[in-house]
């Protein structure tokens, strides 16, 4: 007879450690150690990440065997997994691990979990591994609150389709520059950049908050009048009195997640005689999409959040639409 509390499927995804990724390389133990320390680097730090995180494995393992039915999969077999329609999705962070399974997933709840607090933040980690225990049984009957995210998809015009949880990147694979048409409403733009970001709510202050940056940056030396450029300063100050402090100090930022809108920025935008760079930022909306028509004869892609080995091809003839997903992400907080 079962000893489980119930016969619900928990799918617990984690990844190999830095450790494991060099004995794939090096073959063994030793031999990655022997790299690693001719080069001066710490292997000890390996070790201990790997035993840290193996240790949390197993806890996670053994806490969620008595709450159902546990299956794990590895991070590279997420993108072909079949995930149940009442599966309940536990991952064993970093927070890139967190979106990375996310986008894979409709309506099922996901438990952000942090393996190692000491070693790792995770803003999409909001749980330990000894929190399992009474988080899960929460999630079966409905009790913890979930927290809807925008997703960002890019959609082709030969059927293909990708989702994005912080970012899309739509150019080349090397740093020639890639060629398109841009479209946003009833601006159209021949453009040679370095390629385009395409930020959730979500993502904002990941990739979008660097480009800002760097654009505050150049201008604020250049004119000698520094300035500050955030995503903060680009949404509607409504999102942040959502669940902000009350003095309007500080914000959460979840309260963005859900936003319904993304942001585009145009990569070091060339200017020539065939090419413009005036459509370089704006907003993208279900009703206001981002149209871009690919010039390049090879090597164009389209991924997502990070992740170069799972991509879409994006050569001449190709045309993406670039809008919030019609599905949302579900993650427990």
């Amino acid at each position: 007879m079962s000893s489980r509390m119930t016969e619900q499927k928990i799918i617990l995804v984690k990844r190999k450690t830095r450790l494991e990724e060099l004995i794939v390389r090096y073959n063994t133990v030793q031999q990655a150690r022997f790299f690693m320390e001719r080069l001066g680097a710490d292997f000890s730090d390996y070790v201990l990440e790997d035993e840290n995180y193996r240790r949390a494995v197993a806890t996670a393992t053994s806490e969620l065997t008595a709450l159902g039915r546990v299956q794990i999969v590895e991070r590279e077999h997420v993108p072909n997994f079949i995930f149940g329609e009442q599966d309940t999705v536990v991952v064993l962070g970093q927070d890139g691990l967190v979106a990375n399974t996310l986008k894979y997933l409709t309506e099922q709840p996901l438990i952000g979990v942090n393996p190692d607090p000491l070693r790792w933040d995770g803003v999409l980690l909001p749980f330990t591994v000894s929190d399992l225990r009474w988080v899960v049984p929460d999630v079966f009957v409905h009790r913890r609150p979930i927290k809807e995210v925008t997703l960002a998809k890019a959609q082709l015009n030969d059927g293909q389709s990708l989702y994005a949880v912080n970012d899309l990147f739509i150019g080349r694979k090397t740093h020639v520059s890639a060629r398109y048409e841009l479209r946003l409403e009833d601006q159209v733009e021949q453009q040679s950049s370095s390629g385009i970001i395409v930020s959730t709510g979500l993502g904002a202050t990941g990739w979008l908050t660097s480009v800002l940056a760097g654009a505050a940056g150049i201008v604020g030396s250049a004119t000698r009048h520094p300035i500050s450029l955030t995503p903060g300063q680009l949404m509607p100050d409504a999102t942040f009195r959502q669940e902000g402090a009350a003095d309007g100090t500080s914000h959460d930022h979840r309260a963005t997640w859900s936003l319904p809108s993304l942001y585009f920025t145009v990569r070091e935008p060339f200017p020539s005689r065939t090419t413009a760079a005036d459509l370089v930022f704006g907003q993208v909306a279900a009703e206001k999409p981002l149209r871009i028509a690919s010039q390049m004869p090879e090597n164009g892609v389209i991924f997502s959040d990070g992740v170069e080995s799972d991509f879409l091809e994006f050569n001449a003839g190709i045309e993406a639409t670039i809008e919030p997903a019609e599905k949302k992400g579900h993650l427990v907080v």
